[in-house]
């Protein structure tokens, strides 16, 4: 051998035990984070991820300050201060469960109270930013905080470990003390309103006498008894709390069962109003001598929630007598399939009986107001939708197939059926009314034949209507906040609505023009905000077909009444996302802005209307620089069949382009008939937004190292038959993602995982199921076994007997056996989403179990829909990362996982 081949050879073996100990210490390190990983994994207590991820997911952004809640001279925005995550200490707190309302009964209110809240309250100025805390008592936590009418106070619920009770703050010495001796009964109204005036807060109270709490008996006495013996179909959804024993429904209605009363705040009496009821929700008039209650009434069922058993809604005078009903809704075990949806009245607001809709309390305190339909006009045609239907104001037209017209009616005091007169007759249908603070002019938002227009009356001279905006409708209503609903041109469906086509549609979203900026009445609600030089103000956003070059802008046009003239006075800046966030005053002079761009937290600013400056109010921080910091690409991906859809792609900071990560895949399949009504759902996108993140943000995973891929990708079939194509839709969505990324060189597509949350989790099995893409998958609080939701599911409208094949191909947990990939499930132990009864998960695990897969189940007590406790966030990141470091980032180092 030469001396030059001696060298060669020697070099060489010193490459290749370089080489050797590379491979070996990679190998080493492999081994130690997959060691590190299974003990995470078999711990049988609360843990926590990397102290980065930790920092992530406890990142303080409860810190940054928002402007809410303006005080009714708008010199003020009242902030709620919270202290981060709540801890699973306070979730675990004794609580009960009746048919989906949770209750804690040691302090007698819903449980959201006591595991949820404000530990402080503060005012902001928002011409200088300052913050002025208001006190608050010691050892409890704080809400529903109300402004006084006049300004000068503001009351809030103090929740303490036993008992709620009102506290009342002075703005001027923002000292507070307490108000009410008997504590409140919050289980069904967790809120408190004020009179006018300002003299009194409206509540509902602790009964005084209260019968003893009705007990579970000792021993059984007989057996759970279900009966349905009249033959009506009832396709009820599943929930996982529903009323089981017949103790419980004495139970419910103790704990529901409260008095109404009037605390007068400068002497601390409260006076009574009625017998106590199982109150829902109070509206108090102006003067607060009558009050629109809604209760609860039995029987109770076993079958469905709270929320479907009958009701009663009345109008009470100040001694608690039924001045009027309403309405009264009986139990509804049966779905009313005629019905726009649950509650009172459709889109178009609140009904009442005879037609009453959109029924709420003149802003002048005189009396109440209504929208009727004029049976003499529509000469005997059906008068539609009293509010049941979507938008309330539809229906059927005279016998001629005209428009159906509606006029506003007054009803007075003492509300007897003859206490009416008309304020005002429309030549149509009526979508909402939007009345001025004085209740001297009106707009009236109406549609007909695809049209929306929004006019201004003036009761003074109701023959002359002025247009403030008309348009071809591009949805359902153009929405205006106001007077006894949300106002705007009304309802699809009602008063000639009809489907537009995609490209109708389109157009006009693009040129939506809006809806009325109001502001809080003088006695309360909203009413229009009208300048003094006679004008009022649209707000929207503009869109762009072209969105990613021309992202969407914020906007408010002024519009003059009496001319109908516009003139854009604010606009998002082309570079930022600037949101129109609160006028200061009815001229417009000042209002406040939010800004944000792709690398600046959201913050407030004070923006002068006139010249356009911008002042900064809030000095908002970002937590969590690292994560702004990652690198991200929208990617579009192209089906073998045409289908386009995005994939939204996070990679760590410094990524170097063509670097190949562990992948990790998170979605969400929706169904679509056409690659149109997809495309509309990207169109509101803001490529200027910040990236904000929460708690339980998947692309946290970019930052461990991982390719993180998250999507929803299009089940599309027919009207009604989508998920015919869901198995075969659901491999082609997959394996075209997986071919785009791998061209684009950001995965290994030999280390892929994938995971989803609720649905997500259900395709996650799925895919695991019918793919051989992925190393492991993580599924949590889903459904694997849709003959457990045999009357539809998600958008699958079509019950298991109507469409068996598809649910049964659908079914996870019947092809347990096919499963390929280490599973990890997660679930909350009191999850109360519609149709993922954690049960769910449990016989999955035994599924996989039983046929030898890899699989892990992790169940949260406490928790609902979705884990929201320290704790469980930690564990849950913790767990995932661990699991993912052994079978996605560590696969050819781990065991393999044979199917």
């Amino acid at each position: 051998m030469t001396l030059a081949l001696r060298h060669r050879f020697a070099l060489g073996l010193a490459a290749l035990a370089v080489w050797s100990g590379s491979v070996i210490a990679q190998s080493n390190d492999a081994d130690a984070a997959i060691k590190a990983a299974k003990e995470t994994l078999a711990k049988e207590a609360y843990t926590a991820p990397s102290a980065d991820l930790t920092k992530l997911v406890l990142a303080p952004r409860h810190l940054n300050i928002s402007l809410s809640n303006p005080s009714p001279d708008r010199r003020y925005f009242l902030r709620e201060e919270g202290e981060g995550l709540p801890s699973v200490q306070t979730f675990g707190k004794t609580h009960l469960y009746f048919a989906g309302l949770q209750v804690d009964p040691k302090a007698n209110r819903a449980r959201a109270m006591t595991s949820r809240g404000s530990v402080g309250l503060s005012m902001i100025d928002p011409t200088t930013g300052k913050t002025t805390a208001i006190e608050v008592p010691k050892g409890a936590t704080v809400s529903s905080p109300a402004w006084s009418p006049d300004g000068k106070q503001i009351a809030f619920i103090a929740n303490f470990d036993a008992a709620s009770h009102v506290f009342v703050a002075d703005i001027a010495t923002t000292k507070s003390v307490q108000l009410t001796k008997t504590p409140l009964l919050a289980t069904l109204v967790s809120s408190i309103d004020w009179t006018a005036d300002s003299k009194g807060i409206v509540l509902v109270q602790l009964p005084e006498p209260r019968a003893p709490e009705p007990k579970k008996p000792d021993i059984a006495t007989g057996p759970q008894v279900r009966l349905w013996m009249d033959g009506a179909k009832s396709p009820q959804r599943q929930h996982w709390s529903l009323l089981e024993e017949t103790w419980e429904r004495d139970q419910l209605k103790w704990y529901t069962t409260g008095q109404l009363a009037v605390v007068d705040v400068k002497t601390k009496v409260a006076k009574k109003v009625g017998a106590p009821a199982m109150i829902q929700s109070v509206d108090a008039s102006p003067d607060g001598q009558y009050f629109r209650v809604s209760t609860m009434q039995e029987p109770f069922s076993f079958v469905v929630q709270y929320s479907s058993f009958g009701s009663n809604e009345e109008l009470w005078d100040a001694t608690g007598k039924v001045v009027t009903t309403l309405q009264k809704r009986p139990l509804r075990e049966v779905p009313d399939t005629t019905q726009g949806g649950p509650g009172f009245g459709g889109r178009g607001g609140a009904a009442g009986p005879d037609g009453r809709r959109l029924l709420g309390w003149m802003p002048n305190g005189q009396g109440m107001f209504y929208v009727a339909a004029d049976s003499a006009a529509n000469n005997g045609g059906r008068a539609g939708g009293a509010g049941g239907g979507a938008g309330g104001a539809g229906g059927r037209g005279g016998p001629n197939g005209g428009a159906r017209r509606e006029r506003v009616m007054q009803w007075s005091p003492p509300y007897g059926p003859t206490d009416t007169k008309v304020l005002y007759q429309a030549d149509g249908p009526i979508s909402s009314v939007t009345w001025t603070d004085d209740a001297k002019q009106l707009f009236i938002g109406t549609s007909a034949n695809s049209v929306g227009e929004i006019y201004h009356v003036d009761l003074a001279n109701p023959g002359t209507k002025h247009t403030i905006v008309r348009q071809r409708m591009y949805a359902p209503s153009f929405v205006a906040s106001g007077g006894g609903g949300r106002g705007g041109f009304g309802g699809g469906g009602g008063g000639g609505g009809g489907r537009l086509s995609a490209q109708d549609d389109s157009l006009q979203f693009y040129a939506n023009p809006g809806g009325m900026l109001t502001r809080r009445g003088t006695l309360g609600g909203q009413v229009a905000m009208v300048s003094t030089d006679g004008a009022v103000f649209l707000r929207g956003t503009q869109f762009h077909p072209n969105y990613l070059q021309n992202a969407p802008k914020a906007f408010v046009d002024k519009v003059t009444i009496a001319t109908g003239q516009k003139a854009r006075v604010f606009e998002s800046a082309a570079e930022s996302s600037d949101d129109f966030s609160a006028a200061l005053d009815d001229d417009l002079n000042r209002a406040i802005v939010v800004r944000q761009t792709r690398t600046q937290v959201p913050d407030a600013y004070l923006r002068d209307m006139k010249a356009g400056t911008m002042t900064k109010i809030t000095a908002n921080k970002d937590y969590t620089p690292e994560f702004t910091a990652a690198v991200r690409r929208r990617v579009t991906v192209t089906r073998p069949d045409g289908w386009k859809f995005v994939v939204r792609v996070t990679l760590p900071p410094n990524y170097q382009p063509g670097t190949r990560l562990p992948g990790m895949f998170w979605f969400y399949p929706r169904e679509y008939t056409e690659q149109v009504a997809y495309d509309r759902t990207l169109r509101s996108e803001n490529v200027n937004a910040f990236p904000n993140a929460g708690p339980r943000t998947i692309e946290f995973l970019a930052l461990q190292g991982y390719a993180v891929a998250n999507f929803d990708p299009p089940i599309v079939g027919e009207e009604g038959r989508m998920n015919d194509n869901y198995v075969s839709d659901l491999r082609m969505n997959l394996s075209a993602v997986i071919d785009e990324l791998d061209r684009q060189g950001f995965i290994d597509r030999t280390r892929l995982g994938i995971g989803g949350h609720s649905y997500g989790g259900f395709s996650t099995m799925n895919a695991l199921a019918h793919t051989p893409f992925f190393k492991a998958g993580i599924a949590g609080d889903a459904m694997y076994n849709r003959t457990l939701t045999p009357t539809a599911f998600q958008s699958e409208r079509r019950d298991f007997w109507q469409a068996q094949k598809t649910y049964l191909e659908m079914s996870p947990f019947m092809y347990a056996d096919k499963i390929q990939g280490a599973v990890l499930m997660y679930h909350s132990l009191e999850d109360q989403n519609v149709g993922t009864d954690p049960e769910s998960s449990i016989r999955m695990m035994q599924a996989l179990r039983a046929n030898g897969k890899v699989s892990s189940l992790f169940m949260y007590p406490y928790e609902d829909h979705g884990p929201a406790t320290k704790e469980s966030d930690l564990d849950q990141w913790a767990r995932w990362s661990a699991w993912l470091d052994i079978y996605v980032k560590n696969a050819h180092a781990a065991k393999p996982v044979v199917p």
